[in-house]
């Protein structure tokens, strides 16, 4: 060691060192790490040796304390487990499943869901444990299953395609299809179903349900169906089909009420006639339902009630007077009557009351009163009828006694007849039915180029004595026809209006055939017209009197002029069945064709309102025509 010298301070001596004593335990004290650490090498082969001997004793076996399914696995190989393990599971065949619908069962076992055991893959996790985690892993894993245990998870396998088609298969029994109740009719028979609740098996659902129960080994377990459920829409078709039976359970009569003699009905709807007329409708609700309603189709019925309107309406008649020259008054010679017209549609209306009635199935006829323009209670001055504006006569010399019947007759179709301002005047609409029944008689008519027996010969002279009645007044003529020939019974007459005496002469007849040919002209005036008709056998005369009030109008006839005269030819002779041979009776006389033109102008109080109007007649030629008796007719 050093040391400082005190009067040198900077001077360094050196000092001897101490000498050590000696002991006698310090020999040892060194050894004894080394003895240590040999032992530690010596434990250490000793565990390496019984290591590597454990190592090579398990080399193809399972490390004690691995089990698998229950079993001990310790020190098998590979083959032996999987003898134990195969020999042990028996879950596929001994776990029965229940699945259960309602009051239906189905039992399977595991294996026909499609589990299944692996027992490879499950040796294959026993051997690995211990093993492929390097030298301390494997020792720390093979530790941890020697002290502890350790229990591998077996491998189930679970094969859904299975489950799925065993689900399917009771799918079949259990799915239906959602069904609506119905109606439907077939002729008069109300068939209704009953609705159906939609089933449908969710079958990924309940496979989900299986994967559960199958996968934790579960035993004996009843397994729920999950089933889907549709509700219909119409659950009940019977409150509108008891509506559909009521209606076509009986027939419904129609008829006229205080029905007539002569009248039509009564009529009988049917059930199928009823039956048509519904159809069921499906009504959609807002809450996702629907029902259905009866909705009626009435225009079958309509369609019929309408073609029973015309034969079953009555027309309202008007009041008849005759005007009294005396008085100025108008005395009443037929009663007016109310008519009637066919309400279709409030007869409809009851005949849908009916339909919900199942007794007293009858309907009346639903009739609105049509009331006529001229009632009994009318005056002259109401009606505007103050003098006499036209006379008009015609003469029927050498007429036959039917044909005179029938002047009679056709005439008294019109006395005391009034037409309401604005009306047009139709001749067949007031003559009506022309025929025996009605009191005509059978007599000479023209047929064609013939004069032959028929029903109504004459009823022209009426309609000839009217036109030129209407045309002395001034009335506009909407329709007129000429005869097919000259007739003498036509242009013999005269005419008296607003003070003008008038002539009657060729060209003024006017024939008609209901409901072909007609006469028409019109009241243009503000006043009613008044026709009286004056029959006068002793005088073979026929005269019609108009009663209004004037309005000033004048009439001027200009012609007739006659143009394109034509011959008549030979005659004619038509046997008849009535005469004696050498009887010979002529009915008809020959007259030669020709074109006629009369010219009508009307002034009214000084101007002139019509001028030159033209009335054309075109005759044909007409040769004498005779009867004789059969046989005896003259050959040509």
């Amino acid at each position: 060691m050093t040391t400082k010298n005190p009067s040198n301070p900077y001077e360094i001596k050196r000092v001897p060192a101490r000498q050590a004593s000696s002991s006698p335990l310090l020999p040892w004290l060194i050894r004894l790490p080394l003895l240590g650490a040999a032992a530690l090498i010596l434990f250490v082969f000793v565990i390496a040796i019984f290591v590597a001997f454990h190592q090579l004793q398990y080399t193809d076996t399972i490390f004690p304390g691995v089990s698998a399914y229950g079993i001990d696995l310790s020190g098998m190989s590979r083959s032996e487990a999987l003898a134990a393990l195969s020999a042990r599971y028996t879950y596929g065949t001994d776990a029965v499943f229940t699945f259960r619908d309602g009051g239906k069962a189905w039992q399977k076992t595991a294996a026909d869901l499609g589990v299944s055991f692996d027992p490879v893959k499950t040796v294959d996790e026993a051997m690995a444990v211990g093993r492929g985690q390097g030298l301390f892993g494997n020792l720390a894993s093979q530790s941890q299953a020697w002290l502890n245990g350790m229990a591998i998870q077996p491998t189930i396998v679970f094969d859904q395609s299975k489950a799925i088609a065993i689900l399917n298969q009771i799918g079949t029994e259990i799915n239906q299809q959602v069904a609506d109740a119905t109606i439907t009719v077939n002729g008069t028979q109300v068939i209704t179903t009953a609705s159906q609740i939609g089933r449908e098996l969710d079958v990924p659902a309940t496979v989900g349900t299986v994967r559960q129960v199958v996968l934790n080994l579960t035993t004996g377990a009843e397994i729920p169906l999950i089933v889907r459920e549709s509700q219909p829409a119409i659950d009940d078709a019977e409150t509108v089909a008891t509506q559909l039976r009521t209606a076509i359970s009986t027939p419904i009569q129609i008829y006229v009420e205080n029905q007539q003699p002569g009248e039509p009905g009564p009529w009988e709807a049917n059930g199928e006639f009823i039956a048509g007329m519904y159809t069921i409708l499906r009504v959609d609700d807002a809450d996702g339902k629907a029902h259905y309603e009866l909705q009626t189709n009435v225009e079958p019925l309509k369609n019929f009630l309408s073609g029973l309107a015309q034969p079953l309406e009555v027309q309202p008649v008007n009041a008849r007077f005759l005007f009294n020259d005396s008085t100025g008054q108008l005395d009443l010679i037929e009663e007016s009557k109310n008519g009637r017209i066919l309400n279709v549609d409030a007869t409809v209306d009851a005949f849908k009351q009916a339909l919900a009635r199942g007794d007293n199935r009858r309907v009346a006829l639903v009739f609105d009163q049509a009331v006529p323009t001229v009632n009994s209670t009318s005056t002259a001055a109401e009606l505007g009828i103050t003098e006499n504006v036209v006379t008009a006569t015609t003469f029927f010399y050498g007429s036959s006694l039917e044909r005179r019947k029938n002047i009679q007759v056709a005439a008294s179709r019109f006395h005391g007849l009034v037409i309401a301002p604005g009306e047009e005047f139709s001749f067949n609409k007031y003559l009506g039915d022309v025929s025996p029944e009605s009191g005509f008689e059978t007599g000479l008519v023209i047929f064609g180029d013939r004069t032959i027996q028929g029903v109504g010969g004459g009823v022209c002279q009426v309609s000839s004595t009217v036109f030129q009645a209407a045309f002395y007044a001034g009335f506009p003529i909407t329709e007129r026809y000429a005869h097919g020939y000259r007739v003498g019974y036509y242009e013999s007459g005269s005419a008296v209006a607003n003070g003008q005496q008038y002539n009657s002469g060729v060209g003024l007849d006017a024939t008609v055939y209901s409901p072909i040919i007609d006469l028409k002209f019109v009241n243009d005036t503000p006043y009613y017209l008044l026709m009286e008709s004056y029959y006068q056998p002793e005088k073979q005369s026929l005269t019609f009197k108009f009663y209004s009030t004037g309005t000033g109008r004048v009439v001027t006839k200009t012609g007739p002029t006659l143009s394109n005269s034509v011959p008549h030819g030979k005659p004619k002779y038509t046997e008849s069945t009535d005469l004696k041979p050498g009887q010979t009776q002529q009915v008809d006389y020959a007259v030669d064709g020709v074109d006629v033109r009369v010219f009508r102008t009307i002034t009214q109080n000084g101007q002139t309102i019509v001028s030159d109007e033209e009335f054309y007649s075109h005759y044909l030629p007409w040769s004498a025509q005779f009867l004789v008796a059969v046989g005896y007719a003259p050959k040509s």
